[in-house]
């Protein structure tokens, strides 16, 4: 089964990930917005966070509009859209393109019990309409 996702833009450092967790949660936003939504547990000069929000658009994750002189900032993409890609990486780098390997792995290392799995399986069959 080929994906219909696209190539995942390029990682992203523990900071930038901080401003896209904040966009994701108040988009459009300002880099004013996203600065004070940060100082509490990353103050950051305006200059600073401007650069990561730039570096985010340059990667792929964000998009700007221009309201009068201020940018205002939206996420190209869902988080769900970005972590599934991201997860698609991994299955096809770490387990050769195989999910089962993937479970069985989650299962393995208790990651995921098997009840967690069953439930899982049966969200899926319902969003597929087939039945359990």
């Amino acid at each position: 089964m080929r994906s219909k996702l696209k190539p995942q833009p390029k990682t992203i450092s523990d900071l930038e990930q901080k401003a896209m967790d904040f966009v994701w949660a108040h988009a459009p936003c300002t880099a004013e917005q996203c600065r004070a939504g940060l100082a509490d547990k990353h103050p950051l000069k305006d200059s600073t966070v401007r650069t990561i929000l730039r570096r985010l658009e340059v990667k792929g994750y964000l998009q700007h509009e221009v309201d009068g002189r201020t940018f205002l900032y939206r996420p190209i993409e869902a988080p769900q859209t970005v972590a599934a890609r991201a997860v698609k990486q991994i299955i096809d780098r770490l387990c050769g393109g195989s999910v089962e390997a993937l479970l069985v792995g989650m299962v393995d290392h208790s990651v995921l019990d098997h009840k967690q799995l069953q439930h899982l399986a049966g969200k899926i069959a319902s969003k597929k309409g087939t039945p359990r």
